[in-house]
């Protein structure tokens, strides 16, 4: 086992490390990584259950699959690659969820809490204007916007082209300036 030495080594040396079995480079890469994974994750789903059992999924995969990571060698960052794995890890505790729930009455057109808290912290000409937004574009702004994700990343959340990312982005954003200048 060696030691790692946080100074100067990035993530993605860090997952090169515990590919090759170094349980300490995988301590810290977990360490450095676990906050911004759960602040991520419970913006996405407010049960605590669900976040803790995604985070530990996502974990589990992430050291089992280290050996394939190719990152920087194709301009992934390991960042990126731990928000994909979790994000499908994510998708995968819902269906499960939805698999084993009892079926429920259809549900309004009502926006998710995620949305609401959103309109309500950006005011009500904002919060109006993304609620005319259509659900693929509102989707994309709000990867990009909210999430702070790069296009790369959020073509992969979302499952795109990176090309679709970027003109559902534009599309939103224009839509959100008429809507705002009217």
């Amino acid at each position: 086992m060696s030691t790692v030495d946080p100074a100067g080594v990035d993530e993605e040396r860090l997952v090169r490390r515990f590919a090759r079995g170094d349980r300490a480079a995988f301590e810290e890469f977990y360490r450095r990584t676990s906050p911004w994974l759960v602040a991520r994750l419970r913006r996405r789903c407010a049960d605590d259950q669900i976040v803790a059992e995604v985070v530990q999924e996502t974990y589990l995969a992430v050291w089992r699959a280290a050996g394939s990571f190719e990152g920087a060698a194709v301009g992934g960052s390991a960042v990126g690659w731990l928000w994909t794995i979790a994000a499908r890890r994510l998708v995968d505790a819902f269906r499960r969820r939805a698999y084993h729930a009892q079926p429920l009455p259809p549900a309004p057109n009502v926006p998710g809490a995620e949305e609401q808290a959103l309109w309500g912290t950006v005011g009500d000409r904002v919060g109006d204007a993304l609620q005319t937004l259509a659900p693929e574009l509102r989707q994309v702004l709000l990867a990009l916007v909210l999430d702070g994700l790069s296009v790369r990343e959020t073509a992969v959340l979302l499952g795109l082209p990176e090309g679709t990312v970027k003109t559902r982005a534009r599309r939103a954003r224009l839509a959100m300036r008429r809507a705002l200048s009217s």
